[in-house]
């Protein structure tokens, strides 16, 4: 495998870079016990978190259909709910301080693009201590089309005065990988996330496949 030597690297925020399922479960089973129902457990609702808030509110609800009234109230409930603590539990996944000292150390900026709102964003990596370090943060909110477009990777590589080429994405979910690709970056898939039951992470065709953190870390030789 070899070392990559990008000018910059930027993250996917839920399942890549943050581990924020405890929170994301502690809401759901929340909004569960508000409607009599028993708590799901963390590996039923773990595998939902990378696709959002409507895939986790499916889950502890799944008689709904999506597009109901009945859906679409308990959905704005579980993210008023979750905007009220958004960082109770959550934290980096275990390792990555390491491979994010490494490469401020180096001089290689690192950034996130991500699908989660700018409100819940900003909340997270302010309460993690993460908001002065990174370089560039672009959420649903700073443009038209979100992953898997290319835009926001775009929008991201602007910012940092960088060119898409130059560029490492790191992701947890086939959208992420997608973007990334769309946009020519080099893109690492890791299977450290919130994979679902089933899916193999090497059919999504990224340049790199890593299973754990410090896979990730030897990647790129620090």
């Amino acid at each position: 495998m070899s070392n990559l030597r990008p000018q910059a690297v930027l993250f996917d925020l839920d399942g890549t870079l943050v581990d924020t399922a405890p929170d994301f479960v502690r809401v759901l089973n929340e909004l569960r016990q508000q409607h009599g129902r028993p708590a799901l457990s963390h590996e039923q609702i773990r595998p939902a978190v990378s696709a959002g808030a409507r895939a986790m509110v499916n889950v502890g609800f799944p008689e709904y259909s999506l597009d109901s009234h009945e859906f679409l109230q308990l959905r704005q409930a579980f993210l008023d709910n979750y905007g009220q603590n958004v960082c109770q539990d959550s934290q980096l996944f275990t390792g990555l301080e390491t491979l994010l000292a490494g490469l401020e150390a180096q001089g290689i900026p690192w950034g996130i693009v991500t699908n989660k709102p700018r409100i819940y964003s900003e909340a997270l990596l302010s309460a993690l201590s993460l908001a002065q370090r990174c370089a560039v943060l672009v959420c649903p909110d700073d443009v038209k089309n979100t992953k898997p477009d290319p835009e926001p990777m775009y929008l991201a590589c602007q910012h940092l005065n960088i060119e898409p080429t130059q560029t490492v994405y790191v992701g947890d979910h086939l959208r992420d990988i997608q973007a990334g690709k769309n946009a020519q970056m080099t893109t690492i898939a890791v299977g450290f996330g919130y994979i679902v039951e089933g899916e193999n992470i090497a059919d999504w065709q990224a340049d790199y496949c890593v299973d754990s953190v410090d896979e990730l870390i030897r990647l790129f030789a620090l």
